[in-house]
């Protein structure tokens, strides 16, 4: 597993300088940690804020960039304001990554940095990213989904080093949580990160709340549904409290991308193809 990071670490220094797309969470801040060692000051870390990114997460990001003591900048990139976003398409997230990814773009060609990355890592390849398009016009590079770092590489090196985000919650913007077709406006973003902001404080693993119109689908890991399940009634009064009318727990369980189940199988894997050769491609040459 060492040679990953020996590979990761070579892939960067085919650069002298980067930006990094840095969401706070635990693929991005293990990046950055990696790329502070190969650029030293020439490394910046930009994040963007709109009302997609709850504001706790975007202090976190704030204080981790600190912590790994490394340049950093807050930009806003309000996707709810690109004609069509909001209608919540099938490729949504398109739309949102162009636009994020193409200013990361513009500040990293003005100031003379050489690359831009983002965190995706290899796992993400496995689900349906209409983002993944984006990242490819613009010109992104995403180191660890090249080098073949797994959602659980990343987290066993990051408790090596001794990172924070460990054990961090895997995060997707606020967008993710609605059904597509149904509209996004910023007062459903704002109850479904107010509600996550409170049964954060309960401490489950990894969760998600899923928002149907007025109903809010409770997502859990397996091993946590006893819990949610004891917590029913503090949990039923948190999502009230927020706006939601009906609370229901879901029983498959958390799962990434479930909002995706309801595509056509070709659809997702066609992107998810497209992009692997791609990728593959890249990594030959």
């Amino acid at each position: 597993m060492e040679q990953k990071i020996t590979n990761l670490i070579d892939l960067l220094r085919q650069h002298k300088s980067a930006v990094i797309a840095f969401s706070g969470g635990v693929d991005s801040t293990f990046l950055a940690r990696i790329a502070r060692d190969a650029y030293g000051d020439n490394l910046l870390l930009i994040t963007a804020t709109s009302s997609t990114y709850p504001y706790y997460e975007l202090d976190e990001a704030r204080s981790l960039a600190e912590l790994l003591g490394i340049k950093h900048r807050i930009i806003v990139s309000e996707e709810i304001e690109i004609p069509g976003y909001a209608d919540n398409p099938p490729d949504r997230c398109y739309y949102c990554k162009s636009e994020l990814f193409g200013k990361i773009k513009f500040i990293a060609e003005q100031e003379g940095y050489e690359a831009v990355f983002d965190g995706s890592n290899a796992d993400d390849l496995k689900d349906y990213r209409p983002g993944m398009r984006a990242k490819q016009e613009k010109g992104i590079i995403s180191p660890l989904a090249e080098t073949g770092f797994t959602k659980n590489d990343i987290r066993h090196f990051s408790a090596l080093m001794n990172l924070p985000t460990a054990t961090k919650q895997s995060y997707a913007c606020l967008a993710s949580r609605f059904p597509y077709g149904e509209k996004i406006t910023i007062e459903k973003l704002d109850r479904v990160g107010a509600a996550e902001f409170e049964i954060r404080k309960m401490e489950f693993t990894q969760f998600r709340i899923r928002s149907h119109e007025n109903l809010a689908r409770l997502e859990f890991i397996p091993s946590e549904m006893d819990k949610a399940w004891n917590n029913r009634d503090h949990l039923s009064l948190i999502c009230k409290r927020s706006g939601f009318s009906y609370t229901t727990i879901d029983l498959t369980g958390y799962r990434t991308g479930s909002m995706n189940e309801v595509l056509p199988e070709s659809v997702r894997n066609e992107r998810n193809e497209n992009h692997l050769t791609t990728l593959l491609k890249d990594i030959s040459e």
